[in-house]
């Protein structure tokens, strides 16, 4: 197969989302009496083997728009579309839906307006922009790359499509963060996944410690500023919730600590709580890294839509 690095990167989500989702809000003590090892069914949404949550939803709402080029209003109709109209789901129902895409994507369904509709409050930080940016990183990465954009014109885009929902500097930064990091694994001819995490949130950190309007929420990331050092931390330093800090955390511990997508992905989900966003946002980095085919088959093979979500990723920059 050819290397399609945005098929690579998508299907790592949604495979991710599709693991955590049976387990989502189990406690690390029932992860550990029951742990995750292979794909199932079912769980709090009573979902069948190969579904997927709102995580995939809008990150495949996202890529369907990029096609048309970066464009709010059309990514912010895509949204509209999943919430009310039951579109980009794998089973004609939205479902599993947090209470800052709810308020955000009424609020733009009413208001129209992309630059007010997202939350913004110090308790509206929850992973819902990070969990589903990764083509946004993709798209941006590649357009820097070509010239078409500045650095700092793809990291203002980068945020901008995360305010559509969370507009919190804080879940920004995750955003950027993240984006960093698919740009080194695009680009800068890493060695190891540890090398192209260690240099992307360096790079990540550089560009945020020189823009003031930053400065008071990089606090917040200060242990990823050493991945080396964070790496060793003990998993019980380690949390799998809905917060946009915790997600990013564990992401990138548990790629630290594994050598393949399918062992990154079960450290991941078996952390407990918010189970398919981490699968997701350690999903699409560990998918972007390991490959198409490093993804265990039987698990690409349960994904429901498959083939349809694996057209979306036909993307030509």
């Amino acid at each position: 197969m050819k290397n399609n690095t945005l098929l690579n990167a998508v299907m790592g989500v949604v495979v991710g989302d599709a693991l955590g989702l049976p387990v989502q809000f189990s406690t690390r003590e029932e992860m550990d009496d029951n742990p995750v090892t292979d794909m199932t069914g079912h769980g709090v949404f009573d979902m069948p083997k190969g579904a997927w949550s709102d995580d995939s939803s809008l990150t495949l709402a996202s890529l369907e728009s990029i096609h048309r080029g970066f464009n709010l209003e059309d990514m912010a109709d895509n949204f509209v579309k999943w919430l009310f109209h039951n579109e980009f789901t794998p089973n004609c129902t939205a479902y599993d839906i947090g209470n800052s895409c709810m308020e955000a994507i009424s609020d733009y369904r009413m208001n129209h307006d992309v630059y007010s509709c997202g939350t913004d409050g110090e308790y509206d930080n929850g992973n819902g922009s990070l969990m589903r940016i990764m083509p946004v990183c993709w798209y941006m990465a590649n357009m820097e790359n070509s010239g078409i954009v500045t650095l700092d014109e793809a990291v203002n885009n980068i945020h901008d499509a995360s305010a559509l929902t969370h507009s919190h500097m804080r879940s920004k930064i995750g955003c950027g963060l993240y984006f960093f990091i698919v740009r080194e694994m695009l680009f800068g001819n890493p060695e190891s996944i540890g090398e192209a995490l260690a240099k992307g949130l360096s790079e990540g950190f550089a560009y945020y410690d020189s823009r003031a309007c930053a400065t008071d929420e990089l606090v917040h990331y200060s242990r990823l500023r050493n991945p080396d050092e964070f790496g060793f931390l003990p998993r019980e330093e380690i949390r799998g919730s809905g917060y946009v800090v915790h997600t990013l955390e564990a992401s990138v511990w548990c790629l630290l600590n594994t050598e393949n997508y399918k062992d990154a992905l079960l450290m991941g989900v078996n952390l407990g709580e918010d189970t398919d966003t981490t699968g997701a946002v350690e999903g699409g980095l560990a998918g972007l890294w390991y490959g198409y085919e490093g993804i265990p088959e039987d698990w690409r093979n349960a994904i429901i839509r498959r083939e349809w979500i694996e057209s979306l990723c036909g993307l030509d920059i």
